[in-house]
């Protein structure tokens, strides 16, 4: 018996040890794709790429799916030669990922084109990424939102807040540059918390005018500059409904495009029974 504990034991810590190692792998060339600007640009020429029109994706319906179509470096460059535009909007993809294989993933936004020629010469939409997120496969969802996010603080920080000239963006997307201060600015994140209140035996839900009819939301709201999750929760229960939290849980987090790259942080939050007067 303690033979065959220890065949299984060193089966499933092979196996733990090699898929560790890819994941690990994975994230170190990744991380060198950021750093090094001519990796990057030797990566441009045999990754895939998703295409984006004023940050919407690009679908194409098989059937009765929707499905995101990963362009090759050489059907994204000859869609791009068609339309006289090869060599200035390649410089303009952003890195996203990669997959195991290591087979880069870019973005690239072609807001400035004809909308309309690229989805006749690819036979597909450029579609809101919020009705995207809902026909697409679960996996697609997160390089989507990621993409949307990259590419949409790239077009609001093309200029230096400190001396007004312009940034230059490396290669990869991961950061831009001002060259005349030597400001490095990198994309940043902002923590949203967003929290299911009970009283012990209900939920409270609550909704704006502007929803539809039917549509309630759990309480949400961003955090303050040197606010702690616990905090915020706290905060955003006593302003919004006029309860005093006594504990709270974390739940979860994903990833939120909108409006522009948040990450919600999760929680289930209680409330005193006897003082659950909603205000």
């Amino acid at each position: 018996m303690a033979a065959v504990y220890q065949a299984l034991h060193g089966r499933v810590s092979s196996l733990a040890c090699r898929l560790h190692s890819t994941y690990v792998r994975k994230m170190r060339y990744l991380n060198q794709l950021k750093e090094d600007d001519s990796l990057c640009r030797q990566a441009q020429t045999s990754g895939t790429f998703y295409l984006f029109h004023n940050l919407s994706p690009f679908l194409q319906k098989v059937g009765k799916k929707y499905v995101v179509p990963q362009l090759s470096a050489a059907e994204t460059r000859q869609i791009l030669e068609r339309l006289q535009e090869a060599e200035q909007w390649m410089e303009k993809s952003v890195l996203i990922g990669c997959s195991d294989e290591h087979r880069p993933r870019f973005a690239l936004d072609l807001g400035a084109l004809d909308k309309s020629v690229i989805e006749s010469e690819l036979q597909g939409s450029f579609t809101d990424l919020r009705k995207a997120l809902f026909v697409v496969d679960g996996k697609d969802s997160p390089l989507l939102a990621s993409a949307q996010s990259l590419l949409r603080w790239h077009d609001s920080h093309q200029y230096c807040s400190k001396t007004g000239q312009p940034t230059e963006k490396n290669p990869a997307g991961s950061k831009r540059v001002c060259h005349a201060s030597g400001v490095t600015y990198y994309p940043q994140v902002s923590p949203v918390v967003i929290t299911l209140v009970s009283d012990g035996s209900r939920c409270l839900l609550a909704r704006q005018p502007s929803f539809p009819p039917g549509m309630f939301t759990a309480l949400s709201g961003f955090c303050d500059m040197g606010e702690n999750v616990e905090e915020a929760v706290r905060r955003e229960v006593a302003e919004e409904v006029g309860l005093e939290v006594e504990s709270l849980r974390y739940s979860a987090s994903q990833h939120w495009p909108f409006p522009s790259s948040s990450l919600m942080i999760a929680c289930h939050a209680l409330v005193g029974a006897q003082r659950a007067e909603v205000s």
